[in-house]
């Protein structure tokens, strides 16, 4: 199965005051030693894959630079960074190839450089057409600007686009957010993202909110109720352009569906580089139940923060797959502060394939689910999945037909408490590190 690649690149001319991701305003100072590690850690990626115990594919289909703005690397690196990952994966000659690029950036010769690199997929954090709600979150674009850069990207030849929105911004309301759908459709991209605001203390303007204050505009942003109708209100007016949704932020035409991200949410192996980059791979380089790992342990050490080593273990009891992520922060990455990991037993895989299947349109074909022992066995945690579902059933979340289920529109817009019912206990995490 082809791995999906995701290379984080986390910084930002501006941090806008909504954004709740491991991004940040740093001096150009640091792009360079910051893409010498990340091409370290591509050149090193089989290495770690083996150190975990997993089988690292060599084929990739998907690319996906996320930030942060990627574009506001300079060409050098950004063509070095493509040379490195062509010299250790063989990339598909059909592979989906995405750079996401804040609007503003997107010049003649970024553009070539784009060409270059072999991306033929642009995906624009345009987030509002209407420029006094873009300005109020930091943005540093005006609608004219998202416009001339999407006709400049077909000259290109880059059709591909996707564009970014988001519902309850401050100064926001009905008529202007219909506007700004209505903008999206008559740019003719075959590809929309729709997110609500996350209200959340990992954001200046959520901690705003949450304190009940009036800085970055706070006072000004929608209740929860306009937003979920603005949500509903974009579902309708894509749906009826021909921008069918397939998953609950993402919308797209026949044929340009985001093929990075479905592997997100169909649980297939993908590489993570950079700050706060995820990965999934398995442990014996299939999605199968019928040869898990045997009972052990895998044994690494680490420093325990006082600069001593000490031996830790991680658990690999039914363990399928490994999930591990990099530090969250710039400094952390740089200082090689150990990566968080994961083991995914039997239980874990079917609870992920329940709040990350859920997402698509197309829903969870629960057969899918049947070679994994712990769902089929009579026990305390298929029992809770099964009375999820008809819990979800009964209060109009969830739809089931044959062996299939899925959000309803209701469900869609509380999903995260449809999520919350499939999850029997939390899991543990541990920081590893491979050996040197």
């Amino acid at each position: 199965m082809a791995l999906g690649l995701y290379i984080s690149v986390p910084f930002c001319r501006t941090k806008c005051s909504f954004c709740n991701f491991a991004s940040d305003v740093f001096s150009k100072s640091a792009y360079e030693n910051y893409v010498a590690r990340l091409l370290e850690d591509i050149a090193n990626s089989h290495q770690l894959s083996s150190g975990l115990g997993c089988v690292r594919e060599e084929i990739a289909d998907s690319v996906y630079l996320g930030g942060g703005t990627p574009s506001i690397l300079e060409s050098a690196q950004l063509l070095r960074i493509f040379e490195v990952v062509r010299e250790k994966f063989e990339i598909t000659p059909d592979a989906e190839i995405t750079v996401e690029c804040a609007p503003s950036t997107l010049t003649p010769a970024l553009i070539e450089t784009l060409q270059q690199c072999g991306v033929n997929r642009v995906s624009l954090g345009v987030q509002s057409f209407v420029d006094q709600e873009a300005k109020s979150v930091g943005r540093l674009h005006k609608r004219v600007t998202v416009l001339e850069e999407i006709t400049r990207l077909r000259e290109a030849g880059l059709d591909n686009i996707n564009i970014d929105l988001i519902a309850g911004l401050p100064y926001q309301t009905a008529e202007s957010w219909a506007f700004s759908v209505s903008e999206t459709i008559a740019t003719g991209v075959p590809h929309a993202s729709v997110y609500m605001l996350e209200v959340d203390d990992e954001s200046r303007l959520g901690s705003e909110l949450i304190a009940g204050g009036a800085r970055y505009h706070a006072h000004f942003v929608p209740d929860d109720d306009a937003t979920a109708d603005f949500y509903q209100q974009a579902c309708d007016m894509l749906q009826a352009s021909g921008m069918a949704q397939y998953e609950i932020s993402n919308f797209a035409r026949r044929g340009f569906e985001s093929r990075h991200n479905l592997k997100y949410w169909t649980r297939q192996p993908y590489l993570g580089f950079g700050v706060d980059a995820h990965s999934l791979l398995y442990r014996q380089g299939e999605r199968r139940a019928s040869s898990p790992v045997q009972t052990g342990t895998l044994a690494r050490s680490q420093d325990n923060g006082t600069g001593a080593r000490e031996n830790i273990e991680i658990e690999a009891e039914s363990c399928l797959a490994i999930r591990f992520a990099t530090p969250d922060s710039l400094e952390a990455y740089m200082n090689r502060v150990p990566l968080t990991v994961a083991p995914v037993s039997e239980q874990a895989a079917i609870e992920e394939s329940f709040f990350l299947g859920l997402r698509l349109n197309r829903g969870l074909d629960l057969e899918a689910l049947s070679f994994l022992e712990v769902y089929k066995q009579e026990s305390q945690e298929s029992a809770v999945w099964e009375s999820a579902i008809r819990d979800c059933v009964r209060d109009g979340l969830l739809e089931r037909q044959g062996t299939t289920v899925r959000l309803t529109a209701q469900g869609r817009l509380l999903s995260n408490e449809v999520f919350a019912r499939f999850l029997v206990e939390e899991k543990g995490e541990t920081k590893w590190e491979p050996a040197t």
